[in-house]
């Protein structure tokens, strides 16, 4: 079975289990080459719906996680993205498709070498004209293209860093997962026009933690 046939067999079993449910984030999962975006070695396992190690103790979050939290967060065409943790750049790649031409991704990674796989696997399938890598401290965002309309955060933070609320545009969204070290809970945040903020949350999860200045510290996980 070729890795397409394998795409769409996943993408059926996740819409099957209630898990994709938006036209646009299905599309983005059938058109994004997720063997693009694991380790060689790895390739056989892209569609196995499972995290996979991408090295320096990181790895590229199971594709029902990805759904749920590109559901959650809810991209539209023409929409300026805001990525904290870049990984191997396949949710940065789900995002682009979604956003198109009209819209980009700005993506944050601390660690450069994961930064620059991200680049890579980006550029090989396309996406890194839709895709601003960036290395640094994602807890504090990226206040150069603020405002955002979608910050996403694929590692788990103690609380909701605060430059990340700053830097969210009127009407906005945010999608992260909130707790501890070993175990979170997704926060969807919604920033009204007049400034005030709802939270709700999401389902439970485990992500690797955000280490940053507003996350946690390399001596607390």
């Amino acid at each position: 079975m070729g890795f397409e046939e394998e795409r769409r067999r996943l993408v059926s079993k996740l819409i099957r289990e209630g898990i994709l449910k938006s036209k646009e984030v299905i599309d983005a999962f059938l058109k994004v080459p997720r063997e693009e975006f694991v380790p060689r070695h790895l390739k056989r396992l892209a569609y196995a719906d499972m995290p996979l190690p991408i090295g320096h103790g990181q790895t590229i979050s199971a594709p029902h996680m990805v759904a749920i939290m590109t559901e959650a967060l809810a991209p539209r065409k023409g929409n300026k993205v805001l990525e904290v943790g870049t990984g191997s750049g396949y949710q940065a790649a789900i995002l682009a498709e979604i956003v198109g031409d009209e819209g980009h991704v700005w993506t944050i990674e601390r660690i450069p070498a994961l930064a620059e796989f991200a680049r890579e696997n980006l550029r090989r399938t396309s996406y890194a004209r839709r895709v601003t890598v960036i290395v640094g401290d994602g807890s504090k965002g990226y206040p150069d293209a603020m405002p955002y309309d979608r910050i996403i955060v694929t590692a788990a933070a103690p609380d909701v860093p605060e430059p990340l609320i700053e830097q969210l545009a009127p009407g906005g969204r945010l999608v992260i997962p909130v707790g501890d070290s070993f175990t979170q809970r997704l926060l969807i945040l919604e920033k009204r026009h007049d400034g005030s903020i709802i939270k709700r949350w999401g389902t439970y999860c485990v992500f690797v933690p955000l280490i940053g200045e507003y996350g946690f510290r390399e001596r607390d996980h």
